[in-house]
């Protein structure tokens, strides 16, 4: 255990010396990032991820880039947000300034302030309160659009009979709008990023687990089913465990660190759920290498990333796979070492009922 303890404070230090801005608050990456609903964040948030996702409260302004971006929730401040398909379903107290292959203000939505947005194709259904300015292929003004101040667009324009423009709406030509975010990551980037940082803390735990590591692969592949069933067990038991430990004010302590372990060891179950992937695909070619198992899994997985559909469902039996077969190997590892440990528990004298005989 104090090996396992060494080495995941080795991968810790390994990741925050890579990725700098992850350790700040404010800032957030990966796969997918997500405030949770009745999360409020102090201050600006700026993301970078596959999928960014706001249920919670931006108490500033939030600055994403991701392959989706979604605002359920509450931002105070402005949006700054490009993506593939950007959704403003919530409500923002500022402007909204976007870029993106989609873009979408739901019924419910509410942007205080401006709405600038460059996009293959624009859908409003929500209230703006101040200027809009849209650029795109096309522009559909919903039932439910309600803009307060003047509109300006250049693109194929649908306007239905609900839709109301309290201002001008004008078309221009030569419209210069989208995000004037302060930062600018294609999302190719941010996917070799990820790649690297994962070969990386994988190549950490090969060369200091190489038993531990083929021991994972092997359960994994062996009984995939059941390693799977086992890390969603463990998913779900977990934190209803450390919820029912956080009742007592005692047990705060201890489940706030028991939520940090869990939180790292999941974190190096997806790492070792894309080793498990690279094995077995190089098991149907009869090759056998830790090294280039960990490089053929950690692309297969980018590469499928590239199929929405497919995506989210690769990923959740990669990481399911790969966190089951840890939390397995780990529990072996624990019971063979406290079988161990009874006997020599026992004096060599003891008689059957365990008690030392007089001398």
């Amino acid at each position: 255990m104090r090996r396992t303890a060494i080495a995941l404070v080795v991968v810790l230090i390994v990741v925050l010396s890579v990725m700098p801005g992850v350790a700040a608050a404010a800032t957030r990456t990966g796969g997918t990032v997500v405030v949770a609903d009745g999360e409020t964040i102090e201050g600006d948030l700026q993301a970078f991820g596959g999928s960014i996702v706001v249920r919670g409260t931006v108490e500033g302004d939030l600055q994403a880039v991701g392959g989706t971006v979604v605002v359920e929730g509450t931002v105070d401040g402005n949006v700054q947000a490009t993506g593939g398909t950007v959704q403003i379903l919530g409500t923002v107290g500022g402007d909204v300034a976007a870029s993106g292959g989609t873009l979408s203000v739901g019924d419910d939505a509410r942007i205080n302030g401006s709405l600038e947005a460059g996009a293959g194709s624009i859908a409003v259904d929500g209230t703006i309160v101040g200027d809009v300015r849209l650029g795109g292929g096309s522009i559909v003004l919903g039932d439910t659009a309600r803009i307060a101040g003047d509109l300006e667009y250049e693109g194929d324009l649908t306007r239905a009979d609900g839709a109301t423009v309290d201002g001008t709406v004008t078309e221009r030509e030569g419209l210069n709008v989208g995000s004037d975010a302060d930062f600018t990551i294609p999302g190719a980037v941010l996917t070799v990023y990820g790649m690297v940082v994962t070969l990386l803390v994988g190549a950490v735990l090969l060369a200091l687990f190489p038993v531990t590591s083929s021991a994972i692969a092997e359960r994994a592949t062996r009984d995939p089913l059941r390693t799977g069933g086992i890390g969603l067990l463990t998913v779900v038991a977990v934190p209803i465990v450390l919820v029912a430990v956080a009742v007592t004010i005692v047990g705060i302590p201890l489940a706030l660190a028991g939520g940090l372990a869990f939180g790292l060891l999941a974190w190096v179950g997806t790492v070792y759920g894309r080793f498990v992937l690279g094995t077995w695909l190089l098991s149907l070619a009869d090759a056998e290498n830790r090294w280039a198992a960990l490089l053929v899994g950690v692309v297969t997985v980018a590469v499928l990333r590239l199929i929405p559909v497919v995506d989210p469902l690769v990923r959740l039996a990669v990481f399911l796979l790969g966190f089951g077969a840890l939390v397995a190997v780990l529990a072996d590892r624990y019971r063979d070492r406290r079988g161990r440990r009874e006997p020599a528990r026992q004096s060599p004298d003891a008689d059957d009922s365990g008690a030392e005989p007089a001398d």
